[in-house]
C-alpha cells in the first residue's frame, strides 16, 4: 500500500483512515529486537527481562572512551570491570549514556580533572552520580554509597572523596 494513499483522502486532504494497514518493512521487528537487546544488556524483552551484563558492544565503547577521557596508567579501566560493576550496581542504559555526557563536558570544562583520575574510578563515579541523578527518588530506590563501593571494589571514605571531586571538577 502507497504511504500518499494512507495519509491523503479522496480530496487530497490529509487524512488518518487507513494508517493502521500500513506495513513495516519485513524484518523491522526482529532487527529492533535485536538493537534493543545489544543497548539494553541481553534482556530478552520476550522471556525473563534479567539483566545477566552489559553487552559487549557497549562496554567496549565505554572502555574505548574512558581510557582515552582519563589516560593515567594506574588502575586503568578494563571491560571486565565494566561488565562487574554494570551487573553488580545495575547499571541502566539511561544512567550510561548520562555518565557519558558528564564525561565529555569535564574533557571540554576541566581537562586537568581527568588528568588527575584513572579510568576506573572515573568509570565507577560518573555510573554512581548518573544514577543518583536519574533513580534516586527516597530510601526504597535509594542505591547507598556503601553498596556502590561493594560493587567497585572501593571503599566508602575513597569513593565519597571520589564523588566529592568529581562533582566539584563538574
Amino acid at each position: 500500500m502507497d504511504l500518499t494513499g494512507l495519509l491523503l483522502d479522496e480530496e487530497g486532504a490529509f487524512s488518518l483512515t487507513g494508517f493502521q494497514d500500513f506495513m513495516v518493512l519485513p524484518g523491522h521487528q526482529k532487527l529492533s529486537a535485536r538493537i534493543r537487546r545489544r543497548l539494553y544488556y541481553g534482556w530478552d524483552l520476550e522471556t525473563d527481562c534479567s539483566l545477566e551484563e552489559l553487552s559487549s558492544p557497549v562496554a567496549d565503547i565505554t572502555v574505548e572512551l574512558l581510557q582515552k577521557a582519563a589516560p593515567s596508567p594506574i588502575r586503568r579501566l578494563q571491560k571486565k570491570y565494566v561488565a562487574h560493576v554494570s551487573r553488580e550496581a545495575c547499571i541502566s542504559p539511561c544512567a550510561m549514556m548520562l555518565a557519558l555526557v558528564y564525561i565529555e563536558r569535564l574533557r571540554h570544562r576541566n581537562p586537568d580533572y581527568l588528568q588527575h583520575v584513572s579510568s576506573s574510578d572515573l568509570f565507577l563515579i560518573s555510573m554512581m552520580v548518573a544514577s543518583k541523578y536519574l533513580y534516586d527518588e527516597g530510601e526504597e530506590e535509594e542505591v547507598f554509597n556503601d553498596e556502590w563501593g561493594a560493587a567497585g571494589g572501593v571503599a566508602v571514605a575513597t569513593l565519597n572523596a571520589l564523588e566529592r571531586s568529581f562533582l566539584s571538577a563538574m
